[in-house]
């Protein structure tokens, strides 16, 4: 089984496809990661952003094992990700890698901008996640201020902007719904609720006997 998560960004979608890769005991994949290890390692060298053939080697040269280095959630790291994640080039190197971890057996739960338009068209189900600006905004705060993290809620709110613009406007792979995608917004719901709404659209779709109906 494979579900497709797509939303922007500090939409909830990270947390409720661990939710739910943890419930229907399936393999995770947070594809936004690998563009941040990316943009991480381009950085950690020099390699300017606007690098392309440099991106798409440090796409070539990624080490799957560090997806977990707590460097990838800072602030810097995130907005270098959205500038490397319009290249046509990266996106290529790291499909292959998402298309892997789907074909994982029995299943998995991927999160990303593109899973259920790109990635994995064919997903058994695809959920599209989606807040306010204002409400991920808070989170993406939050978030930023328990790692210590300074920058102000106007620089996130603006960078939150600024990041679903180049995510909605790119020309490859842009972030859209796909069109058998259920919507979920989040922007008044807690996790706990979230998740409750979840699992009871992919049980839906999946139906008893844990196929597709």
């Amino acid at each position: 089984m494979i579900i497709a998560i797509d939303g922007p960004a500090a939409s909830g979608k990270g947390t409720l496809a661990k939710r739910l890769a943890a419930h229907y005991a399936l393999s995770y994949l947070d594809s936004g990661a690998l563009y941040r290890a990316v943009a991480r390692d381009m950085l950690s060298i020099g390699v300017a952003l606007t690098d392309r053939p440099g991106a798409e080697q440090a796409a070539h040269d990624l080490d799957p094992s560090s997806l977990d280095d707590p460097a990838l959630r800072t602030f810097d790291v995130g907005k270098a990700a959205s500038v490397i994640a319009q290249y046509p080039e990266v996106r290529a190197v790291l499909l292959d890698r998402q298309r892997a971890i789907a074909k994982t057996e029995p299943g998995a739960v991927l999160d990303g901008r593109d899973i259920g338009t790109v990635v994995c068209p064919n997903a058994d189900v695809k959920l599209f996640v989606v807040a306010s600006p204002k409400e991920r905004a808070r989170r993406r705060h939050q978030e930023l201020q328990a790692a210590g993290n300074t920058a102000s809620f106007d620089d996130v709110l603006e960078e939150i902007e600024r990041r679903d613009a180049r995510d909605r406007d790119r020309a490859t792979a842009p972030l859209q719904q796909a069109s058998d995608a259920h919507l979920l917004d989040t922007t008044i719901l807690d996790i706990e609720a979230a998740f409750k709404v979840a699992v009871d659209l992919i049980d839906a779709a999946m139906g008893p006997t844990g196929r597709e109906t």
